[in-house]
């Protein structure tokens, strides 16, 4: 399943929905990938897909300093899942793939 692109994430959290942006390319067979949110740009770490099931590690600071973990199931173009945080409990992730915009000739 590919998961390339760009997702437009939110995140249910105990202070409120917050919005982010993951990319996601193959580099070399390799699946890298950054999030933006808050202000900030985050490299993704342990990225791992396994059929339909993803999952990624990252850190942010904003507004708390947190280690994430993300696990989401992706379903075309869109994923669900629960983003966690140390132990707190589990935040709600739901997200959509943007759409590739095709380069139109002139």
């Amino acid at each position: 399943m590919s998961v390339e692109g760009t997702w437009d994430l939110s995140v249910s959290t105990p202070i409120g929905k917050i919005k982010a942006i993951v990319e996601l390319l193959r580099q070399d067979s390799v699946l890298t990938g950054v999030a933006h949110g808050t202000g900030e740009k985050v490299p993704l770490s342990d990225i791992a897909l396994d059929g339909d099931r993803l999952t990624w590690k990252q850190t942010v600071t904003q507004p708390l300093r947190l280690n994430l973990a993300f696990a989401v199931t992706i379903s075309g173009d869109t994923l669900t899942g629960t983003s966690k945080a140390g132990r707190l409990p589990a935040s709600k992730v739901t997200g959509r793939r943007r759409a590739v915009r095709a380069a139109t000739e002139h």
